[in-house]
């Protein structure tokens, strides 16, 4: 099975590692290559330019099915998880599967005035209670490519009146994503939308923006960013733009063109190819005597061999050591070539 990436990626290793870190296309190194050539020459406009920082919003606006008034940009999941924490209020109960990777948990947990339950992933939805304020997990686990049951878990918080706060982190850019479905999502593009790192969502209902407070709210956040640059902004953006960050312009300039290669191929195609290499995976360490985590993730953790991390990486396969276990994910960029030179060196 070729690659779906064409001459846009020259990895000189065999590549599995997708869920720590996405490979740059080409095309967005050129895009900050060129900046950075401005930068040094001396850049009348300044940084960067917000044409990227649009374009970019617009791109993920699509990719996420929601209009692009309900994104905002930032430059990582924890300061979006921050600002829906912080806008709890004390005594609030916020249920998380357990395991749950810790930018999506540490903001919540920093405050000592929310009551904080935790839950086996297969049970979250059952979890939700009367009391429950928000449900906080990620579409598929960090630390094993399991995804949640989505439909159980949106129908259980809507019966409980709960909010939902989706991470798709790890979903993204190959799991296709409505997030009209969740009340909030958060999305660090530097994995599988492959953005350079600095570049990250949020989206937003229109009700739930309501209750969320701007709380690092500056000059980019405003209606008008130009109208009123010294003193408070008179007027906060009426659109999910109030909870931007200050943008990494290099970085943005570059996730314009990743983003717009994900958008070229579509999150169909990726999807059915990567999750057909991770099924060559799953089956051939299976073969070999190992039993990975079942599923149709393009994430495949095998229990108990993560001492072979060191091992594979020293004959060019590079993969992840989660939880005692290996964690291989596969993208676009790699094809049963990948996973069969994985495999030999599994073999031995």
């Amino acid at each position: 099975m070729d690659t779906l990436g064409g001459a846009e990626f020259a990895p000189e290793t065999t590549y599995l590692n997708t869920s720590t870190c996405g490979l740059l296309p080409m095309a967005a190194v050129a895009a900050m290559t060129a900046l950075l050539g401005e930068l040094v020459a001396g850049r009348p406009g300044g940084a960067g330019d917000q044409e990227m920082v649009t374009a970019a919003r617009q791109s993920f606006a699509r990719l996420a099915g929601v209009p692009q008034e309900r994104v905002a940009a930032g430059g990582s999941v924890s300061v979006h998880v921050g600002l829906i924490a912080a806008s709890l209020p004390p005594g609030a109960e916020v249920l998380f599967p357990e395991g749950e990777f810790a930018s999506v948990v540490t903001p919540f947990t920093v405050r000592d005035d929310l009551r904080l339950r935790y839950a086996p992933l297969e049970r979250l939805a059952e979890a939700v209670g009367p009391e429950t304020a928000v449900v906080a997990f990620s579409l598929v686990q960090s630390v094993d490519g399991r995804i949640a049951d989505l439909s159980a878990v949106r129908s259980a918080a809507a019966a409980h009146g709960a909010r939902t706060l989706v991470d798709a982190s790890q979903s993204a850019g190959w799991l296709p994503l409505t997030a009209g479905d969740w009340d909030y999502t958060v999305t660090g593009g530097f994995k599988y939308l492959l953005c350079p790192r600095g570049v990250s969502f949020l989206t937003v209902t229109e009700e739930a923006q309501e209750s969320l407070v701007p709380g690092h709210a500056g000059a980019y956040a405003a209606e008008d960013p130009w109208a009123r640059i010294y003193g408070p902004i008179k007027e906060l953006a009426r659109s999910a733009r109030r909870f931007d960050e200050p943008p990494a312009y290099l970085a943005y300039h570059g996730a314009e063109r990743s983003l717009a290669l994900v958008e070229e191929i579509g999150v169909d195609a990726i999807h059915a190819h990567a999750t057909a290499l991770a099924r060559r995976f799953r089956e051939g360490v299976t073969a070999l005597g190992h039993t990975p985590v079942p599923g149709e993730s393009a994430i495949v953790a095998v229990p108990g061999l993560g001492s072979r991390v060191a091992d594979l990486a020293g004959r060019g396969v590079l993969v992840a050591g989660r939880a005692g276990g290996l964690r291989a994910s596969f993208h676009l960029y790699n094809s049963t070539a990948d996973v069969d030179r994985a495999l030999e060196v599994l073999a031995g």
